[in-house]
């Protein structure tokens, strides 16, 4: 059973910061992309950024200069580190890993812009 452990998220002002973290096992943190998706009240889910085995990065339009994915490989974690923060940014959060038809969830964690 694979499991994606995240942490992270709360309230914020907008034009504050928060970093969300996601740990998962070795096994699946080598060979799996991981990225992050997000689904605010009485929308769909899509997708925000994710960095894969190789090395590449790539974010919504939405995101772009204003978060960054990181992974640090010893600690099998992946990170989004979100600036700039909007209220528009308010959802659940959930970190995904993907290799060809497998694809894992989190359990999402609230991320709230408001003043």
């Amino acid at each position: 059973q694979v499991q994606l452990v995240e942490s992270g998220g709360g309230l914020v002002q907008p034009g504050g910061s928060l970093r969300l973290s996601c740990a998962t096992s070795g096994s699946i943190f080598s060979i799996y992309a991981m990225g992050w998706h997000r689904q605010a009240p009485g929308k769909q889910r899509e997708f925000v950024a994710t960095f894969t085995t190789g090395g590449t990065t790539n974010y919504a339009d939405s995101v772009k200069g204003r978060f960054t994915i990181s992974r640090d490989n010893a600690k099998n974690t992946v990170y989004l580190q979100m600036n700039s923060l909007k209220p528009e940014d308010t959802a659940v959060y959930y970190c995904r890993a993907s290799r060809a038809a497998n694809v894992y969830w989190g359990q999402g964690t609230q991320v709230t812009v408001s003043s």
